[in-house]
């Protein structure tokens, strides 16, 4: 759960940002625990760090407002 991802220029403070990740890009102790997803949705901050990995979009939008960010989706 390293590896950043760039979003570009001017972060925003409260804003994360949702994308799907294939489970084949994980590090393998994390496949090792995931037979049988082929992805998972990944909550990054602004400078691109992932916070958050989990099973479903609606799950990561719901984490994200639970923790008073705002959610954008990322394709």
């Amino acid at each position: 759960m390293d590896t950043k991802f760039d979003f570009g220029d001017n972060p925003v403070e409260n804003i994360v940002y949702i994308r799907q990740v294939a489970t084949s890009t994980l590090p393998q102790e994390v496949q090792d625990q995931l037979p049988d997803v082929d992805s998972l949705y990944a909550v990054h901050d602004a400078e691109g760090e992932r916070l958050a990995l989990v099973r479903d979009r609606q799950m990561a939008f719901s984490l994200a407002r639970q923790n008073e960010l705002t959610p954008v989706s990322v394709h």
